[in-house]
């Protein structure tokens, strides 16, 4: 699945991931923010992230916790909760996947509100892709690449979000630094395509 990093849905349904990825870094929260980015996500999302018992809690899942907690507070994440039809819409997903309840609601939450679901997770946007149509599924790179490219982040704070997200035990480095090189690649391409428009 290509990614055009000149484009970026700002209205994303996060699934838990997504939520704990783009908290990973503060500055990446904090520039997508200014750049006029939104997320959201739905009550069984903010369960799985902040009361979902987990067997092995480590220093990174508390400070993530404590991250989304503080932007909930903040405003930079909403919650909100699916009614009776998002419910039946994610039991007839969920025949179709085997995705969590995390993702299945995020989907569930964006087809019925025509947002973006962002999501890191590559069977959930398998079926984003089957069942949503745009703005479709997103994921935390193609933001990175999106700010990038747009020039919200710079050189240098590309490594110091990647520096971070390492940092939480995040594992999506790899992928920044690949899509990093794209939004290179984009913007040299357009800057090309001006100089020989003028």
């Amino acid at each position: 699945m290509a990614i055009d990093v000149s484009r970026f849905h700002p209205h994303n349904i996060a699934d838990t991931c997504a939520v704990w990825n783009i908290l990973s870094s503060r500055r990446l929260l904090r520039v997508a923010l200014d750049a006029g980015v939104v997320f959201v996500c739905t009550r069984v999302v903010a369960y799985e992230c902040l009361l979902k018992p987990r067997k092995n809690v480590t220093d990174a899942d508390v400070e993530l916790r404590s991250r989304l907690q503080a932007a909930q507070k903040a405003q930079a994440f909403s919650v909100f909760s699916l009614d009776i039809d998002d419910l039946q819409t994610v039991e007839l997903l969920e025949k179709r996947k085997r995705l969590g309840k995390g993702e299945l609601s995020s989907i569930a939450f964006a087809l019925k509100t025509r947002q973006a679901f962002l999501t890191d997770d590559q069977k959930a946007r398998k079926l984003a892709a089957d069942v949503l149509s745009n703005p479709g599924a997103q994921t935390t790179p193609h933001l990175f690449g999106w700010l990038y490219f747009n020039n919200h982040l710079t050189d240098s704070e590309k490594d110091s979000v990647i520096a971070e997200h390492k940092q939480l035990a995040r594992p999506l480095a790899t992928y920044f630094e690949q899509i990093y090189l794209e939004a290179l690649r984009c913007r040299l391409m357009a800057a090309q395509k001006v100089t020989t428009n003028v």
